[in-house]
This record gives structure tokens, sequence and C-alpha cells, in this order.
């Protein structure tokens, strides 16, 4: 009997080691997760000073967009913010991102300004089905009298004539 009881307390002993080996023990892991991460003070900056400069990307200035009305009758006006470095552009790519539908798809643009005169030279996506000249009058109106408008409305631009080229041969609708 006395070696039944020392082979069960054997066994008892055995299997509560197994068990105890199975549980998880504080690991580093662990002990990281509950130790709060440290914190930086202004005593822990660096000595010397640095100076850091806006980005000339993110500054943007306000322009006025004339957009088409939906009777294409008339340009209606309405600020907007553009990037400061390239005004003239952002603007046109704000009026050409409306201009887009599933069939008529410009790829891209380049505006040009020199001696008063703005050149908008359009890239068509080859994959659009329509091509500018096959735009409805008022699609036209929308799209060439929004860009015109709004060129040519902005002083500090001081644009007076607004021609269109697609891939340099001129828009002639």
């Amino acid at each position: 009997m006395n070696s039944k009881k020392y082979l069960l307390s054997l066994i008892v002993v055995a299997i509560a080691a197994s068990i105890s080996s199975c549980s998880p023990s504080p690991t580093s892991s662990n002990i990281d997760s509950e130790t709060p991460s440290p914190t930086i003070t202004p005593r822990e900056t660096p000595k010397t000073p640095t100076t850091t400069s806006p980005d000339p990307t993110s500054q943007t200035t306000n322009v006025t967009l004339y957009t088409s009305d939906l009777q294409c009758q008339e340009l209606i006006p309405q600020e907007v913010s553009v990037p400061a470095k390239e005004p003239v552009t952002g603007a046109v790519g704000k009026i050409i991102e409306e201009q887009n539908t599933a069939d008529f798809d410009l790829s891209g643009y380049r505006v040009q300004v020199q001696n008063g005169v703005a050149t908008v030279d359009f890239r068509l996506s080859p994959a659009s089905k329509r091509q500018l000249v096959s735009l409805s009058s008022c699609e036209q109106f929308a799209l060439f009298g929004s860009l015109r408008k709004t060129l040519m409305s902005n002083p500090e631009w001081n644009i007076k004539e607004v021609r269109f080229t697609e891939q340099g041969k001129e828009v002639i609708l």
C-alpha cells in the first residue's frame, strides 16, 4: 500500500510538472508589454537647433474657378484651393477632373503661359471612346468655356488669350 501512495504521489508530481511547463511563463515580450514605453521629455531633445521649413507642395492658394451650370448657359464662379507653386496648372486640373466621363477620358494635360497667352495641351487617354471634337456643344462649353474664363479672370496670372491643343496640334471646334 505504501508503494501505491508513493507511486501515486510520483504521478501527481509528474502531471503537475508537465502542466506547469505548458502554462505561459513570463517572457521578455510579456514583461515588455506590461512595462510602459518610455516617453520623450523636453530634456531628451537634441541640443543642436533644427529648423524645418514647410513643404512647399503643401502650400495652397485660393483661386476662382468658373464651371458650367447644368443647362450649359452660365459659368458659375467658385473659390477653390490649388497648389501655390503652380496655381494655373492646379486650376486647369480641377476643371479637367470634372469633365472626365466613362466614354471621354483625358489622361493628362500641360499648361504653358507665355506673353499673356496660355496654351492648354490635352493628352487624350488611348482608352477614351470619344475625341475632343466629338464633344457636344454643352460639353465643349463646360470644358473650354470653363478653362478660358478661369484662366482669363484671375488677374494675377495676366492671361489675355487661351489656346487649346491636343498633343501640340491646335484643337479646331
